[in-house]
């Protein structure tokens, strides 16, 4: 009787370590997909507690098509992330940075990037984030990553940028 319940206790430990293991599953609606959104959270529970632990968590940049501010798939799992840490994390605000690439007049870009922030805003307020928690702004080709004439390379300029600080609320 002793061995058996060594034994179902040492199943027991075994099965509660693999659980500890597991990733949390976010299931959250995606309104423009019209489909729910299922993953597992990188990094496991959602800490919070710093810009750093947002970027890795959550990733702060969303990539767009040459002259286009629709968000796709891959742009949604990492707004869906990004609302998950924001909803967790309510003493932070953000600001998201709009940019385009060198392609285009200063005035097409600003326009460009302000659209981007847009969409990445609205799309974050759908996932539940307050709207008073978040401020958009537009670079469009001023602040670009890469500095090149590649289409390839160009393409790292087509982005948004979150930056979360303390403070909720603008």
């Amino acid at each position: 009787m002793n061995g058996l319940r060594t034994a179902a206790a040492v199943f027991l430990l075994a099965g509660l370590g693999a659980c500890a293991q597991t990733p949390p599953i976010a299931t959250v609606t995606d309104p423009y997909a019209g489909s729910r959104y299922t993953g597992t959270l990188p990094g496991g529970t959602l800490p919070g507690a710093s810009a750093e632990d947002f970027r890795r968590i959550a990733g702060d940049t969303v990539w767009f098509p040459e002259n286009d501010a629709a968000l796709d798939g891959r742009a949604r799992e990492t707004l869906v992330r990004q609302a998950g840490w924001l909803k967790q994390n309510g003493s932070f605000s953000t600001v998201i940075e709009g940019h385009a690439d060198e392609q285009g007049t200063r005035e097409y870009n600003l326009a460009l990037g302000a659209r981007r922030a847009s969409a990445v805003q609205e799309y974050l307020v759908s996932q539940g984030v307050d709207r008073g928690r978040i401020r958009t702004s537009s670079y469009g080709k001023e602040r670009p990553f890469e500095i090149c004439s590649d289409p390839a390379c160009q393409a790292q300029n087509r982005r948004t940028v979150t930056v979360v600080t303390p403070g909720a609320g603008v």
